[in-house]
């Protein structure tokens, strides 16, 4: 069985490559739409769409040959979703908003295959530090928050979060601990 990541992320590519995963890339074209889900349901149904969308499109021989893993990743503070940033304005806001406070972060996951479609969804409670000012400008000056939920990386180097409990491949996209035995089963 040959995997198929429907995503570009490069951040779910690293976390795949890192454990010794060979697979291919086809960015899935599913247009995530707002539902009036529970934070864990959106990111479920929206990895579940993006798995959908690439595996459909496959041809039928290669359909019964692929495994097409496809995941969502967000940021909640209070129940509000952060999602990715729009300019740096937004990225210090969302920065501003998180400093002192726990939040959320859930990545749901779909992986589909011909024969079923395996689903879950992991959550990791984030504890940040106070930032300054000064601090959330200078992150956001990197050009690094742009392309992240909630506008941060918690590998990125700069000391934003305080402590974390559950998975920190969660938090940077792909929560491997609940998918590395998943992906075995289907010997990719």
């Amino acid at each position: 069985m040959r995997l198929i990541l429907a995503s570009n992320s490069p951040r779910r590519k690293e976390i795949l490559c890192r454990f010794g995963f060979e697979f291919d890339v086809i960015k899935s074209g599913y247009d995530e739409k707002d539902f009036a889900e529970s934070v864990e349901g959106l990111v479920k149904t929206f990895a579940i769409k993006k798995a959908e969308y690439v595996f459909d499109r496959l041809s039928e021989e290669k359909k019964t040959q692929s495994v097409v893993l496809g995941a969502d990743t967000v940021v909640a503070l209070d129940g509000v979703i952060l999602g990715k940033p729009k300019n740096n304005e937004e990225a210090f806001d969302m920065l501003k908003r998180l400093s002192g406070k726990e939040h959320g972060v859930f990545t749901g996951y779909a992986v589909v295959t011909s024969k079923k479609t395996i689903t879950g969804v992991a959550k990791t409670k984030v504890f940040f530090n106070r930032l300054s000012e000064k601090t959330i400008r200078e992150y956001v000056a990197t050009g690094s928050p742009l392309d992240k939920a909630g506008g941060y990386g918690i590998q990125d180097g700069f000391s934003l979060v305080k402590v974390y409990e559950g998975s920190l491949y969660n938090v940077i996209g792909l929560p491997i601990e609940e998918l590395e035995p998943i992906l075995k089963q289907f010997s990719v």
